[in-house]
């Protein structure tokens, strides 16, 4: 154990205990056994009573709309966090506020294109998330070019040294839009990662594993998506983060990817995305290959718990409360809408 191991409780003692007890309150394979038996939402309004959510939802007339059941289990999640971020010191706080960043990049995308798409600010408001909003986020309205976006909306948000490589970008129309969402996630990934190894220990062990797998995950769904489109290998390899474990010569395989096939062959060479790859696929019965990488998130972000005296488990603690919440949302809307065959597919953490 390192001496920082060893005066680590003294500044994150109480947040590691309390994050720990918040860990044990995630819902169990029993308690969505239990979910799924349910035939209304107020049933599953009920069953969600027994857990550690309480009476979260007791104030809503019925029926409560699904939205709404998002929208109060992002609310209760973003106080958890607030609660973390208020109470913490550096370097945990500078740690926690690098989570928020992909909020804030997720909220700057949302508005863009919602902007392009002649929505109002007002409304787009509502829909971005709590914990990635800033003071400039309003602003966006007046952006034509990413050099307008970054001099009017970013420049003054830790997204600036982020954005400066899409500046090149010439105009906001939907297809840049998703090249600066890539360039930002690439920048952003790689900066937390060696932020994360900067403080060493068992927090860059974790993370960095974490992060490597963020980094290949978005390798691979890059490639996928921009086939059929005008992207080409070399423009595709630059959106690629490189703190993965396909860096480098597996980048360079998936750059010059021409269909799903190819990239099958190449997540082959690497035994842990070979196992991804070969229980995904559309039909019926199979699960996709999104909820195919979410599952392998889920035993990576787990994993985080075994260890102590890190900052890993706050970044896996939110992933798998987004996760437990995507569930919970899918449960109830195949209730809801009456899709029983279906409510099974929700990917259980414990």
């Amino acid at each position: 154990m390192s001496l920082a191991e060893y005066g680590f409780n003294v500044d994150n003692g109480y947040l590691e205990g309390l994050l720990r007890g918040f860990r044990s309150g995630i819902l169990n394979r029993t308690e969505y056994l239990n979910l799924v038996q349910c035939e209304t939402i107020d049933d599953l309004k009920l069953q969600l009573q027994a857990t550690d959510y309480g009476n979260f939802l007791q104030n809503e007339p019925s029926p409560i709309a699904v939205s709404v059941i998002d929208e109060k289990l992002r609310s209760r999640l973003v106080v958890e966090f607030r609660h973390f971020r208020n109470h913490a010191v550096e370097p945990l706080s500078t740690f926690l506020d690098y989570i928020t960043y992909s909020y804030m990049i997720d909220n700057i995308i949302l508005l863009i294109t919602g902007t392009l798409r002649q929505r109002q600010i007002a409304e787009l408001r509502n829909k971005c998330h709590p914990l990635g909003s800033f003071a400039e986020m309003e602003s966006v309205n007046i952006a034509s070019t990413p050099a307008d976006l970054y001099n009017a909306v970013l420049v003054d948000t830790p997204l600036a040294n982020y954005f400066k490589s899409c500046i090149t970008q010439t105009d906001l129309d939907e297809v840049n839009i998703e090249i600066i969402r890539n360039s930002l996630y690439k920048a952003y990934i790689e900066d937390f990662y060696q932020f994360c190894q900067n403080i060493g220990g068992a927090t860059a062990d974790v993370m960095g594993t974490i992060l490597a797998f963020e980094a290949d995950r978005r390798a691979f769904i890059i490639t996928i998506n921009s086939f059929g489109t005008e992207l080409t290998a070399d423009d595709r390899e630059k959106l690629y983060p490189s703190c993965g474990k396909l860096y480098p010569y597996g980048l360079h395989q998936l750059a010059k990817c021409e269909d799903y096939e190819q990239v099958r062959q190449v997540a082959e060479t690497y035994p842990e995305y070979a196992s991804i790859f070969a229980g995904a696929g559309n039909n019926p019965g199979e699960k996709t290959l999104e909820d195919r990488f979410f599952e392998r998130e889920v035993q990576i972000n787990m994993l985080s718990f075994v260890q102590q005296f890190h900052f890993g488990i706050f970044y896996s603690y939110i992933r798998l409360k987004e996760q437990e919440s995507r569930n919970i949302v899918w449960i109830a809307e195949c209730i809801a809408q009456r899709h029983r065959s279906k409510i099974d597919n929700y990917i259980p953490i414990f």
